[in-house]
């Protein structure tokens, strides 16, 4: 399958060189350019691309706010943050607007890559130290009681699902999980695609921040 990419930066000269990267890759098509957020909204509604690459800091229409209309219009549309600032309000605004993932622009062009594959698959690209941090932020606004089931979506999961959401809410890679609950890696991959779609979430870091805010598990 050929991914599908819109790049949004507001410099002409990273616009040209994301293409030259990106037309190299036989999986991969660049299949317009935005200079602003307006623009790529636009073109988001026209195109209707697989991934977005979304510049932050631009005139006009600012990237979180693009990614959040952009996820609107085009929901199958997944959004990758690239911005120059490695700053967690960012990475937090661009994640709460629905980007599947946040890079810094002098990331190697082979974990762009890899980042773009990721996200078109489904699932979330974010470091460590910002998932960390995120997780942190959260602690305020986890809801008193001890109870998990408020949340009615919580109900929809088997036992087993519930267990591997635990997993990748602990920050389990598939493979870990595989090892811990004793399956396949792949019976793994099938379960979090469930778990998505029954709690309605589109990706894993979103999974991660639900089993938080749920109290399905607790920040250490």
């Amino acid at each position: 399958m050929t991914i599908r990419i819109l790049i949004t930066d507001d410099e002409a000269l990273l616009r040209m060189a994301f293409g030259t990267v990106l037309e190299a890759q036989p999986d991969m098509a660049p299949v317009g350019e935005a200079a602003d957020g307006t623009e790529a909204i636009r073109l988001a509604r026209e195109l209707r691309p697989d991934v977005v690459l979304m510049d932050v800091r631009m005139p006009g229409t600012d990237g979180i706010e693009a990614t959040r209309q952009i996820i609107r219009i085009s929901p199958r549309s997944r959004v990758l943050i690239l911005t120059t600032f490695d700053l967690d309000e960012y990475a937090f605004a661009g994640l709460n607007a629905g980007a599947s993932g946040f890079l810094l622009k002098n990331t190697r062009p082979e974990e762009l890559l890899t980042a773009i594959r990721s996200v078109a698959a489904g699932d979330a690209v974010v470091s460590p130290r910002i998932t960390r941090r995120l997780l942190e932020s959260l602690r305020p606004h986890i809801p008193d009681g001890s109870s998990a089931d408020h949340d009615e979506r919580l109900s929809r999961l088997s036992a087993r699902e519930r267990e591997v959401l635990i997993q990748v809410a602990s920050g389990l890679s598939n493979a870990e999980i595989a090892a811990t609950l004793y399956l396949a890696e792949a019976t793994v991959k099938s379960h979090l695609g469930r778990i998505l779609q029954k709690l309605e979430l589109r990706d894993r870091i979103h999974a991660v921040i639900f089993a938080y805010e749920s109290r399905l598990i607790h920040p250490a």
